[in-house]
């Protein structure tokens, strides 16, 4: 792939910009995993307690980069009006151990029943986006999420704002055969690879193409299948994902396609196994996209407390 060219596995303004904030497309996942979570809480109707008021301060116990606080925007507009939030850390900026997160104010009784669920919307996005930046840190501009997420999109917003790359929004997204889409192909894996891509037909909605293999002789025979596709070529981007394949084997693979003449015609993604620890290796092994569900699963939540006065 060209020296610096947008990688289509950069989705995340689609979701969210820091001028705009959150997209309609954002909105409506927030509104629909915290209508769910709420009821889960025992709130199925906007809370308005009323009675007397209070402040209660949201405190970070741990370094971390602050998520989610426009899906507590939402939250508060939508189910509970008497309660505001003043915000001394809004979403992608970092906050110390000890720092202020941000002020709720208004209704005690109301604060108290939604109190669990901010906490739990503020932990655990924030916690994936700290953990995202620390491997965007190491592999800037290379880290990308997967599919393999708990709350959808609101954990690809959470990558996107700790420096990751979204990878695919959605199933309908991109074109993104695996495995089992390519069994019915033919005999082999090379046929299935040259007659999945000979046969493709793409969506103009598709921001890209993509092609999961697991050997090197896959990912040749996908390029070479690619290249026959005149048709396509130059109008969506097209991306082999090595599939559990060592640095080593990657890098063989990038200069490979390079001496064939087709590197620059594909963006080369590795998946599977991708370590904190070992992205020294992967930075060297040639490849554009790193993906990792690690960067969002099994993610530790950012430790937070909300105290109210006096507490």
């Amino acid at each position: 792939m060209g020296k610096g060219a947008r990688l289509p596995h950069d989705r995340g303004d689609l979701l969210w910009t820091s001028a705009d904030g959150p997209s309609n497309r954002l909105l409506g996942s927030i509104d629909r995993w915290v209508t769910a979570m709420l009821a889960d809480d025992g709130i199925d109707a906007p809370v308005m307690e009323g009675g007397p008021t209070s402040s209660a301060t949201i405190v970070a116990r741990a370094d971390g980069l602050v998520a989610g606080t426009a899906a507590v925007d939402h939250l508060l507009q939508i189910w509970a009006m008497d309660v505001h939030v003043d915000w001394s850390a809004r979403d992608g900026r970092k906050v110390s151990a000890g720092g202020v997160v941000g002020t709720l104010r208004g209704s005690t009784a109301s604060m108290l029943r939604i109190e669990r669920t901010v906490l739990n919307i503020l932990g655990h996005l924030s916690g994936i986006a700290t953990a995202t930046s620390k491997w965007a840190h190491l592999a800037p501009g290379q880290i990308a999420c997967t599919r393999k997420t708990t709350y959808g999109l609101l954990d690809k917003w959470a990558v996107h704002l700790g420096g990751g790359l979204t990878h695919r929004l959605d199933r309908a997204d991109a074109l993104m055969l695996k495995e089992n889409d390519l069994a019915g192909h033919g005999q082999d894996e090379l046929e299935q690879v040259h007659n999945a891509l000979g046969n493709l037909n793409v969506e103009p909605n598709h921001a890209f193409v993509e092609i999961e293999v697991r050997s090197e002789r896959q990912a040749v025979t996908a390029a070479l299948a690619w290249s026959l596709r005149e048709d396509l070529k130059g109008t969506v981007p097209f991306v082999i994902m090595l599939d559990n394949l060592s640095p080593e084997t990657c890098r063989e693979v990038a200069n490979q396609l390079k001496g064939m003449g087709q590197r620059e015609q594909v963006v080369l993604e590795a998946s599977g196994g991708i370590r904190l620890e070992d992205l020294k290796d992967w930075k060297e092994s040639g490849m554009d996209v790193l993906s990792t569900s690690a960067v969002n699963r099994g993610v530790a939540p950012l430790d937070l407390s909300m105290l109210m006065d006096g507490a």
